[in-house]
């Protein structure tokens, strides 16, 4: 090839190699690694097809009733195709098109469609059946959870983290104050709109004890991809116990650092946006804070509970979740987050 370049002639024999590769080979490579990316949903801690709970259950077996008749659905055109290809070529009668299109074109779909809706539609209706067990009213805020339970002892008012007994069928009511949030836990069961000036109920059961993850599923701004939480399904004894805890006040601060972390906190105006029971502090603008140490994390699943994460997340909260409404506190040095943080760790 008088006057090609390099990367003509590079590109030329590429080409030309890729021609003789079979056909088999091409959809071999490509399949396996497609496939691996497909099952790769099928684990982890927001996967649909590891149900814990009833209606993940329905859920999944739902979802494979309806792949399972798409494959069938999809072979028997593949066959009908080869058939009419390979197998039986050439013109069919008026006749035969005619009853080709009134069993394959209408009855069949109509029949499998129905089916399938009559299906998903009865299972929707099992959802929603309300139980006469526990409720819990969930709120979806920028970008966080506001969660209260009602007990004995009065309400008890919670964030980013939600804990339900063994075996019981729970009842969520959810809101929004803002934009429309969705409420989804993977794991226990199907995802509902949270849509402002609305309530919606969605039922769940959870069938395992243990920690499940929860998340947003609908596009609310800038930080949605960090709005998640933790679902603790717990013994209904534990359970009880748990409640009735958390409804009392915030514990008494263990230790002076702990001590000058209180104080620190309401002469900043924390107490302003964020409520600890038992304290000054009555703000209801932001998460309550009365019991944060008893959780796993902080902003919506985001960080760990721990001092330094928390002592960052006061300091400068938007570098962690962009478009975060809480406000900076860089006028803060180090060993007053740090006792900030040690004090509201210590609520537990």
């Amino acid at each position: 090839m008088a006057g090609a370049t390099p990367s003509q002639i590079t590109n030329e024999g590429a080409l030309s190699a890729a021609q003789r590769i079979p056909a088999h080979r091409i959809l071999k490579g490509t399949a396996v690694p497609g496939l691996c990316v497909l099952l790769s949903a099928c684990e982890g801690p927001l996967s649909t097809l590891a149900p814990h709970g009833s209606g993940a259950a329905r859920v999944a077996s739902l979802f494979y009733a309806m792949i399972t008749v798409a494959a069938l659905v999809w072979l028997f055109v593949m066959a009908l195709a080869v058939f009419a290809a390979r197998v039986a070529p050439g013109e069919n009668s008026e006749r035969t098109g005619r009853k080709f299109i009134l069993f394959g074109g209408i009855l069949l779909p109509v029949v499998l469609l129905g089916t399938l809706s009559w299906w998903s539609f009865g299972l929707t209706n099992e959802l929603l059946e309300p139980g006469d067990g526990l409720v819990v009213d969930v709120t979806g805020e920028r970008f966080w959870w506001r969660v209260q339970y009602e007990s004995e002892s009065g309400p008890v008012i919670s964030a980013n983290e939600i804990r339900v007994p063994l075996g019981e069928r729970v009842e969520f009511r959810l809101r929004s104050t803002d934009v429309i949030h969705s409420f989804w836990i993977p794991s226990l069961g199907g995802k509902m709109d949270m849509v402002p000036g609305t309530v919606n109920r969605l039922v769940l059961e959870a069938e395992r004890e243990g920690t499940f993850r929860g998340a947003c599923a609908e596009f609310c701004g800038l930080a949605h991809t960090l709005m998640e939480f933790d679902v603790v399904v717990m013994a209904p004894a534990a359970f009880d116990e748990w409640l009735a805890q958390q409804a009392g006040p915030a514990a008494r601060p263990p230790t002076s650092l702990a001590s000058r972390g209180l104080d620190l906190f309401l002469q900043n105006g924390c107490g302003a946006c964020h409520r600890i029971a038992g304290t000054a502090a009555d703000g209801r603008v932001g998460p309550d804070l009365t019991h944060l140490g008893s959780r796993r994390s902080i902003a919506a699943g985001t960080l760990p509970s721990e001092v330094g994460p928390i002592a960052g997340w006061i300091s400068h909260p938007a570098a962690v979740k962009e478009g975060v409404l809480m406000p900076p506190y860089p006028m803060l040095d180090s060993d007053e987050l740090v006792a900030i943080a040690t004090y509201l760790e210590s609520l537990e």
